[in-house]
Order: structure tokens, then sequence, then C-alpha cells
């Protein structure tokens, strides 16, 4: 048998040329499918990445609520003043409620444009006070506002027996301030309206003789069917007219009732007189069918002084009752006040310290004022990441807490409500447990909770739209462990007899908060923190604030960058290990690394090589920082293309440094939160600089920024004027009188000087705070450092109340 030829031999095991493009193509073919494929799991990978990531910054942490655990007995806190934003009205703790409210206005002052009819606190009122006088955050509440030489004493009462929170009055009496005012006559309103989305509906009962409203009669699904009663208690003549219409939303009452005013002219003797009267009948549409009334009003007109009562009854069968009115309500409301003052004496012992009736007037209408403007809001915040485009809603949601203030922030602040806590809690524990409840109900599963809490329309309406987003990424002091701490120090036999099922719910979204600070605050270096949200890139401001510090335009580095460290955050976060470890030892959870962080972020030694400035001997922010900056108005050829405001101008290039030429509220963290060695040098010369009048010391408080600092008392921009700059806060005042009431009674070297520090700063607060009460009938957001006048908004209802804690030596 003859061998293969070579080229058959070759030819034999050589592919054809054919097959071999086949092959090739399918391998191609395979290869590219195989790139597609990863290709597409990659892209459907990195979809559902982004859309998890997405939707995580408005995923609630727990679908089981704390809310639900609150020991608050919901009965009897149904019904209150929880419309915060209003000068008087009430509402219950629903998300769609049936509300109430009062309006007024002085017939020859009443605009055209709304100017004159008074509705929501507003400043531009320019009222001459107002501002509850008693008020127990639950039964009843007394109030008095001044209008134009008019006395109105707003009042009501509760009883909670019965179904849905029981029933209450009010009682809204109108006398003169002087003898013979020019404004003789005033005109009231009250109103009930509801919502689209409340289950029910509302409509008037007429009397037959009288033509005038007599009642309101109505149904929702959570208060079955009520009425409501109107009584005119006057000695002259009284005019009275009514409206019953459909308003667009709770936030256009006002708008309504101005649309439908009617100005007639009636014979009065040999004169005609004029009034303004509402229409005294069903609004109908075009077509002629009448309206489906979401909001009716009742007005009376009379000459001073008279008295108006509205009741709220439950319909039942139960047949005759004791009627909640006349003389009945007086007594009720005096057994109540009675019980007010022996409660408030019992809780802060201000006679016992042998304060003055005034002043004790004074410490009950600041707790007044603040357990008086507690809120029910519902609603869903407007928040985003850097995953969102754009703002994305938040799980619709109550919150239930107090406010900074009436006129200007009528909704819930982060940072403001851990100071509320320190004096609601003394109160009533079981309150405060419920506002925290409701905040921590608020979290989302990243441990993040919004810095503001802007919920319903009527929330939204007083919020500038700069302001309503909330980014994610942005964070606040965390105050509650503030409140917390002060809750394990005074009261913590009753917050574990009663509470200690809600701590066990708490503490998982106590350490997804703190767990949140770490992983998103921290700074370049380890144990350093920096707060986020600040605008690096800022032409506009002198120094770009720090809205996340609470501490707004206090100055920081000139230069944000990653690099900052800023030592307030890192002294919250201590204290918040601190609490943590505590609770964790109470709750048997595992505390050692709480324990371990806290004793590393107090370490003094560790704190002063990242935050002491050898320059100055003072604790300091580090950054890039230079104090050569300076607000000018653009060149003439950048006018052409930018707006003319005033822009910032750096005059010298910024270096890495302490930011040590600035000294104030910051530089005193370690020591407000009580960090330093009782026996360190750091604690001394703090001291030392406490009482330097070029530095914080006035006669009124602790200013928030020394006078030698380069940015004292400078606007922030062109129209920002300064804030945190000079003026003295109350919060931070409490703060450090704390520390000094802490280190003045724990031994060593510094001892005796805080004590001295301590006597003198809280004599000054106090007698400040009250003096500028009497002179302007009002709290304030804070406080001048020159002369003590008050600043800001007012009234604030918020954190100057701590006064009455500085008054019963309560830390």
């Amino acid at each position: 048998m003859a061998r293969p030829r070579p080229q058959d031999r070759q030819a034999r095991t050589r592919p054809r040329k054919d097959k071999m493009e086949h092959n090739s193509f399918l391998q191609n073919v395979c290869s590219w499918s195989g790139v597609v494929m990863i290709l597409a799991v990659g892209v459907a990978s990195y979809y559902c990445y982004k859309g998890y990531n997405e939707t995580r910054v408005n995923t609630p942490f727990s679908t089981d609520k704390l809310v639900d655990l609150s020991h608050l007995n919901k009965k009897e806190y149904y019904w209150g003043s929880y419309r915060s934003h209003a000068y008087f009205g009430m509402k219950t703790r629903e998300p769609y409620s049936l509300v109430t409210g009062l309006m007024w206005y002085f017939p020859p002052m009443l605009q055209g444009d709304g100017r004159g009819l008074r509705h929501w606190c507003t400043q531009d009122d320019r009222l001459e006070k107002y501002g509850w006088l008693k008020h127990d955050g639950k039964n009843f509440g007394i109030q008095e506002i001044q209008d134009n030489g008019v006395k109105l004493t707003t009042s009501f009462v509760k009883k909670t027996q019965g179904l849905a929170g029981g029933e209450w009055t009010a009682k809204i009496k109108v006398t003169p301030v002087i003898a013979n005012p020019w404004n003789k006559k005033i005109s009231l309103l009250y109103y009930a309206a509801i919502e689209d989305k409340t289950n029910g509906d509302i409509h008037p009962v007429i009397d037959q003789l009288s033509e005038s409203l007599g009642s309101i009669e109505g149904m929702t699904r959570e208060l079955g069917y009520f009425s409501i009663h109107f009584n005119v208690t006057s000695t002259s003549r009284v005019d009275q007219s009514y409206l019953v219409t459909r308003a667009p939303s709770l936030v256009n009452l006002k708008e309504t009732v101005l649309q439908n005013f009617r100005i007639i002219t009636v014979r009065k003797g040999q004169t005609d007189e004029e009034r303004i009267v509402l229409p005294s009948q069903p609004a109908r549409y075009n077509n002629g069918e009448m309206v489906p009334a979401n909001f009716i009003v009742t007005q009376v007109t009379a000459k001073l002084p008279f008295e108006f009562e509205v009741r709220f009854d439950r319909n039942s069968a139960s047949g005759q009752k004791d009627l909640l009115s006349g003389a009945s309500y007086d007594e009720a409301l005096k057994k109540l006040e009675n019980s007010f003052d022996t409660k408030f004496e019992n809780i802060f012992k201000l006679k016992g310290k042998g304060y003055k009736a005034d002043e004790i007037s004074f410490a009950k209408a600041a707790f007044s004022n603040m357990i008086g403007s507690i809120g029910y809001f519902y609603g869903s915040a407007q928040v985003q990441s850097e995953y969102n485009q754009s703002p994305v809603p938040y799980w619709k949601a109550p919150l239930f807490s107090a406010v900074p203030s009436r006129s200007f922030f009528p909704r819930g602040f982060l940072w403001d409500e851990g100071f509320h806590g320190l004096l609601l809690s003394n109160w009533d524990l079981d309150l405060e447990i419920d506002i925290i409840s409701h905040w921590y109900d608020l979290m989302n599963i990243q441990g993040w909770i919004p810095r503001e809490m802007i919920l319903g329309d009527e929330a939204i309406q007083r919020v500038p739209a700069e302001f309503i987003n909330q980014f994610n990424t942005n964070a606040n002091p965390p105050t509650f462990f503030l409140t917390l701490q002060f809750l394990l120090k005074h009261r913590q036999d009753e917050l574990l007899s009663k509470h200690m099922n809600l701590l066990e719910k708490l503490y998982p979204r106590l350490e997804a908060w703190y767990e949140w600070f770490n992983s998103t605050q921290l700074g370049e270096i380890p144990s350093t923190y920096r707060w986020r949200g600040r605008k690096e890139s800022s032409t506009s401001e002198l120094n770009p604030k720090t809205l996340t510090s609470g501490l707004d335009d206090y100055p920081r580095a000139s230069h944000p960058d990653k690099n900052e460290r800023h030592i307030d955050l890192r002294c919250w976060m201590a204290l918040a290990s601190k609490v943590m470890a505590s609770l964790a030892d109470i709750l048997y959870k595992r505390s050692s690394k709480y324990k371990s962080t806290f004793e590393y972020l107090s370490n003094n030694e560790l704190m002063n090589k990242l935050h002491w400035s050898p320059r100055t001997n003072t604790y300091a922010d580090y950054g890039l920082h230079t104090d050569k900056v300076k607000l000018q108005k653009p060149s003439a050829s950048r006018q052409n293309r930018v707006s003319q405001d005033k822009i910032r101008v750096v005059l010298d290039e910024p270096q890495y440094r302490f930011v040590d030429t600035t000294f104030g509220y910051v530089s005193l963290f370690p020591f407000i939160l009580c960090l330093l060695d009782p026996e360190s040098p750091q604690l001394e010369k703090v001291l030392k600089d406490l009482q330097n009048p070029d530095y914080l010391w006035t006669d009124y408080g602790l200013r928030s920024l020394a006078k030698e600092s380069p940015l004292y008392m400078k606007y922030n921009t062109e129209h920002d004027p300064p804030y945190w700059r000079g003026a003295i806060w109350m919060n931070l005042n409490y703060l450090s009188m704390s520390a000094l009431h802490h280190y003045s009674n724990v031994e060593g070297p510094n001892q005796e000087q805080a004590k001295i520090i301590y006597e003198k700063l809280r004599k000054n607060l106090i007698k400040n705070v009250i003096s500028q009460y009497k002179k302007s009938g009002y709290l304030w957001e804070n406080y001048a450092d020159d002369i003590g006048t008050g600043k800001g908004s007012h009234p604030f209802t918020g954190w100057t109340a701590l006064t009455v804690l500085l008054m019963a030596e309560i830390y």
C-alpha cells in the first residue's frame, strides 16, 4: 500500500477554506454575543443599582412605627391648638383634620389687599404682643393678643370623655387696653374648614329668627357627627353675617374671605353707615347649583367689650349632658389654671428660689409658648440624593413637634427639637417620647433624617422655595442625644418603667443615625469630621454658610474643601458615642464600640493636636483659609454678564491652617459638651476667655462671635445681615451654663472659677430675657450683644424658653 504523498497528507490535514471561514464566523458570533450579554447584564445591573440608590432616599427605615408604641394617651391629646402658624385655632391629630380658626380686623383699617385682616401669625402685622400665658399642652390654654390698643384673650378647655377625643369650648374675650380706644368696633370671624381629602362634610345651620349662622354641623369618619355652636355676649348691638363656600385649599382661607366681603350701606338715624359683611347665603355655581361647602365662617361685629364663645360638641344618643359653656366653662378654666400653677411650682420650684410674681408669670408664659406651639403636621417632604436628578417625595407621614417660631418658622426643625425636649420632658415625659417617636419615624433606610420637615400645604406656603428641598448628604447637629442624655439623668426610672419596649425599638434607629454620621460626615484624617453642604464655588458669600451645622453664617474656613475639619461636629459625635454607650448598657447591648469611640474622640491630647491652635491657644476649625476677603461691586465689564450684587474678592491666597482668628461658640464646644478634663490647662484658658469683654462676655450673655474676629457683625452677602456673628443665642448659652454648672461641681483647680462665672452669667441671661419680655411683650430669637435688645423672629417659642431651666437650675 502506497504511502500518501506529502502534498496529499497536507491536503487531508488542512481544513477546507470555506469550512474555516464558517467556523471563524461562528466564533465571532459567539464572542460578540458574549460581549453583548456582558454589556446587557452590566447595563441592567447599573440601572438596577441606580434605581436601588434612587429609592433609598425615600424608603422608610421600618414599616413598624414608634408612635404606635408611645404611651401617650391619644384621646387626651387628640384635639389641641396644633395650628402653630395661626393666631388661634383647633385641630385633631389626624392627617386630614377638621380645622377651626380665628380671624379679626378693625373695619377702618381693612385694606383691599388683605392688610388688616389677621389670620396667620406674621411679624408684618406688628402686633404689640401675642402668646400663651398658660398652656398645659393637653387640657387648656390661655393666650393674650394685643392689637392696636385692644386685647383679645383666647382660651380653650377640653373634655376628653367620650369618643374621638371628646369635646371642647373656646372663648374669645375682647376688651380695650385703654379707656377710650379710637377703634371701638372689631369684627371677629370664626371658621370651620375641611380639606378635599377629609372623609366627611360640613354644612350650616341658619337661625331662622335672626337669619344668622347659629351653628355648623358635620360628620367625618374619625369624629362621627358633631356640631359647632356660636354664642355672643355683648351689651351693645351685634351685627352678624356668614359665609358658606368652597375654598381651593387651607392656604386660601383668608383670600376666600376677602373675595366674599361686601360693603353695604345701612341707614342709622339721619346718617348712612357702611358695613363690611359676608354674603350670608350659601354660595352657588353659575348654573345656580349649591356648592358643597368645605369652608364656613361666621362674622361678629360689635363694640368693645364683648365675648364670643365657640363650642364643639360630639352628637350622641346620650341625651342631656353637661355643656362646657358660660359659667361652667369659667369654672373649669379656673380649676385647670390652679392645677397648672401647682404643677409648675412642683417641677420648677421658682417660688422656693425667691422669684417675684412677675418673674414667675414670665416663666409660665415662656414655658407655655413652647408647649402651646406644638403642632401636628402631615404630608410629604421633598428630598434629593446624588442619584436623583430632581427632588422626589418622601413618604407621607405625620409630625408632632414644637416649632421654633409661630410667626417665622412654624414647622419642625431637627436640631431645635433636641433643645425643646429639655424643657418639655420636665413637664410630660410621655409627650416628649411621642415627639421623639414622630421624628425617628421619619428616618429613611440610610439612617438619615431631614433637617427641616415641611409637611402640608400650609407649611409649604411659609417657606422660601430654595429651602424646601432636603438633601440626604446634609446633616444637622444630633441634639436628640442631648435630650436622651437629659432623660437618663433626670427621668431614667420613669423612662425605663414605662418606655422600655419603645427604647428597644428606638435603639436600632439611633444606631443607624449614628452610623450615618460616621459614614457621611467623616473628615480625611481619622477622628475628624466635616459638615457637608458648604458651597465650595460660592462667589457671593463673604464666608460660605454652613447651614447644616445649625450655626448658618458662623465663619469657617474661607475656601471649603474636603480637608476641612470641624471641632463642633467632632464634639457632637463624642456626645453621641457617650449616650449610645449608656443606652447599650441599659438595654443589654454591646457597648464596647461606643465606649471606645467616646474615649477616642474625647481624648484631650488627640483633640488638642487636631484642633488646638498653638498660636492663639484656642480651639478652632482647620481648613483652607484666609481672612483677606471682602465684598465689592463687580467690575464694569462683569456687570454686563452677571448680577450687579457685590461679589467676594480674595485679596490673599488661602493656606491650610487653623481658623483661629475666629473665636466664638464653635471654639467652646469641647467645653460646653463637657469633654475637657477638669484639670486641663485648656479648660483654664477657656474660662479665662469667657470673661473677656473683647471676646464673648457681655452684660446680657455670651455673644456668638468675638468682637476681635474679622467677620464680627459683618454682612455675609450684600443683603444677608449677620446672624451668628455676634448676637446672643440662648441655646448655646444654656449649654455653656450647663458646662459651668458641671465644672463648678467637679473637683479641680478650675472649680471655684467656674462657679463664679456661672453665677454672673446666669444672672445676666435671666435678667435680660425677662427685661426684654416686659419691654416688648416677646421672647426673641436672639439678643443684641451691645444693649441686649431682642432681635430676629418673634415670638420665638423655641429654645429661648430654656431660660426657665436656667431659673430652675435644671441641667
